[in-house]
């Protein structure tokens, strides 16, 4: 006490060994650095760091192997997918208000099985909202139909929008009135596909998520009160 700001120091690097055995367990990816990031600040983190594997080793062609394996050399590794990708995460808070944000996990109505959809690990699934219920946010690490519940939220109409990770670009999925649960379909599956559901109350009319850097995105998730 107090309650102090924490940050994600060294998280997985992009283009790093899993587990530091290549051979067997590849390297890790774009989607791997988006998922540390996104769930550490849903979950309450301040920050986060980005670091690629050869990058931080400055890797070149008159040092040898390298540490580790590093795949190609710094330079070129400058222009990463993921190097690029985590600008979307800070777009995405900073159009809503920031600093009311809190962690909420009962956003998301937990499966009766244990380890099932909504899921955990690799494939967790993690929400975040306004501590007045203006607005919530869901990350769905693998792309599979879940439950939402809207209670946590304020308002009697609500809006959902859907956004992209991979790019920063945003869907419309329309105006509904409350219901306690909602369906969230995202607009494609797969196990590597993530996904990030914004719900907002009508009254403060936020704009689209991401705003300054989003652009508009064909609608393809679906919402539907169960």
């Amino acid at each position: 006490q107090p309650v102090k700001p924490v940050l994600d120091g060294e998280p997985l690097y992009e283009d790093h060994p899993i587990g530091f055995d290549a051979v067997n367990q590849g390297y890790s990816n774009a989607h791997d650095v988006r998922r540390f990031l996104y769930l550490d600040l849903f979950a309450g983190a301040f920050g986060h760091t980005y670091g690629h594997h050869t990058v931080w080793q400055f890797h070149s062609p008159g040092r040898g192997g390298g540490v580790n394996l590093p795949i190609g050399y710094w330079r070129e590794a400058l222009d990463a997918p993921g190097a690029w990708q985590i600008r979307h995460a800070r777009a995405l808070l900073e159009s809503r208000p920031f600093l009311s944000r809190l962690p909420d996990q009962s956003m998301v109505i937990p499966s009766s099985v244990h380890n099932a959809v909504p899921g955990s690990g690799a494939r967790r699934i993690q929400a975040t909202r306004d501590a007045d219920g203006r607005y919530g946010m869901v990350y769905s690490s693998s792309a599979r139909t879940y439950l939402v519940s809207t209670d946590p939220l304020s308002g009697d109409a609500l809006h959902f929008w859907g956004f992209h990770p991979q790019d920063g670009t945003y869907e419309d999925l329309g105006v509904f009135d409350r219901s306690p649960r909602m369906e969230i379909s995202p607009p494609f599956l797969g196990e590597n596909m993530d996904f990030v559901l914004v719900i907002d109350d009508t009254q403060p009319q936020f704009p689209p998520p991401g705003t300054g850097l989003a652009a508009a995105r064909a609608t393809g998730a679906k919402v539907r009160p169960f």
